[in-house]
């Protein structure tokens, strides 16, 4: 196990921010189309973090269009061009898809 940590830890990013689940967050990722390269916001509230190492993910769920968008992103990955904590928010659960059967301001009032 030492030495998969090890290995592991060679591709660990330092430049992420401390955040939590219920912070709003926006997740700048890299998209590649064809042969370009462009930067797409995802900005959102993050429902849950679940994994450590490498293998650490979160989810981020967001409404556009009335729609209910959620994307779940590996913490390490170097597709992540940036991590923006936008605002913290106080909530008392580690997981938070309740929100999901929430209207758009009841999850306002629940995550400040």
């Amino acid at each position: 196990m030492r030495e998969i940590n090890l290995i592991e830890s060679a591709h660990l990013r330092s430049d992420l921010p401390t955040f939590a689940v219920g912070d709003t967050v926006n997740v700048r990722v890299k998209v590649i189309e064809g042969d370009k390269e462009r930067v797409q916001d995802f900005e959102g509230i993050v429902i849950a973090r679940r994994g450590e190492g490498l293998k650490a993910t979160f989810t981020v769920r967001k409404i556009a269009s009335g729609v209910g968008v959620e994307r779940i992103f590996p913490l390490h990955s170097p597709r992540i061009a940036k991590i923006e904590l936008v605002r913290h928010g106080r909530v008392r659960r580690a997981k938070l898809y309740y929100i999901r059967d929430l209207t758009s301001k009841a999850v306002r009032h629940k995550t400040t």
